[in-house]
């Protein structure tokens, strides 16, 4: 029962972990933002600004994923929340888990190459 007891408590430290670093990117979302309106407010050409409108779309995308991947999270919490001491998960929660946790790392590299492109374009249109 200790290794149940460890092991679930494993899984909602994964979980909780997830939802503070989704929290993290959300937020620096708000950053990129401020600096594509810095972009924008200096009137540059066509050639800055449809990049701009492509990032701009591109966040409005990964702030969704971000939000269903947290929802995800925070039902996966509850699950375990809700377990009594001696309770045993349902197998189906594991192959859910495995799951989550492929979209948790296809969502951080392709936020980390998001990112890079950001930063580039933000070194070619900022001083």
């Amino acid at each position: 029962m200790q290794t149940q007891v460890s092991y679930l408590s494993d899984l909602k430290f994964n979980l909780e972990t997830w939802r503070r670093e989704l929290r993290f990117h959300y937020n620096e979302m708000d950053s990129f933002e401020e600096k594509l309106e810095e972009i924008a407010a200096r009137e540059f050409s066509k050639s800055a600004m449809i990049p701009l409108e492509q990032f701009q779309n591109r966040i409005n995308i990964e702030r969704d994923a971000i939000a269903k991947l947290k929802h995800r999270c925070k039902q996966k919490i509850a699950i375990l929340n809700k377990l009594k001491q001696n309770e045993e998960l349902e197998p189906s929660y594991y192959d859910a888990q495995n799951t989550l946790m492929d979209d948790m790392r296809d969502y951080i590299k392709m936020h980390y190459a998001f990112k890079e492109e950001m930063m580039n374009y933000f070194l070619n249109w900022l001083d």
